[in-house]
């Protein structure tokens, strides 16, 4: 596998899980079920919503497509969504789908990254598919943040890096 090739694989799959998923997490930190579930308007998605819909997104593009692994998907049932599913299991169904898309993107090569998929009703390359999935993720993720503030008021500081402790 050329460097070129790993380090796209590296960081597309460092982007999804160590960058935009600890966003949504500190955002999560900062609201209750009820927040998550908030909308300004009818003409807007509720972080909620886009929860599921970034998972139902993940699933069909990188799991399913490229992956080749049948799942079903609902899309429109994404955005429809009105019963208060806890963040909590909304965050854990995230994270799974996140850790199956690791493994699929982990496990490409050069080849693969060429290779031709029918995805959403696209013809795509595996590359396009994943570069589609991270700035996919990358600008929800920045509507979730957006939702937070606008919700609670709060500075996420973002910029942070966040403190763990060590046993």
């Amino acid at each position: 596998m050329t460097n070129v090739t790993q380090a796209f694989l590296a960081k597309s799959c460092s982007l999804l899980v160590s960058e935009y998923l600890p966003k949504i997490e500190r955002c999560l930190e900062h609201l209750t079920d009820e927040d998550v579930w908030w909308r300004p308007n009818d003409a807007s998605n509720s972080i909620g919503n886009l929860m599921l819909h970034l998972r139902g997104n993940v699933t069909q593009w990188i799991i399913g497509g490229v992956g080749g692994q049948a799942r079903e998907r609902r899309r429109q049932q994404e955005f429809d969504e009105r019963t208060r599913i806890p963040a909590s299991e909304l965050l854990a169904k995230l994270k799974a789908v996140l850790a199956e898309a690791d493994e699929v993107i982990r496990g490409l090569d050069a080849d693969a990254l060429l290779s031709r998929r029918q995805i959403q009703d696209y013809d795509v390359t595996v590359l396009d598919a994943i570069y589609h999935v991270v700035e996919h993720f990358g600008m929800h993720t920045g509507q979730i943040i957006l939702l937070t503030k606008a919700r609670t008021g709060t500075d996420l500081k973002l910029w942070q890096p966040r403190l763990t402790t060590s046993a």
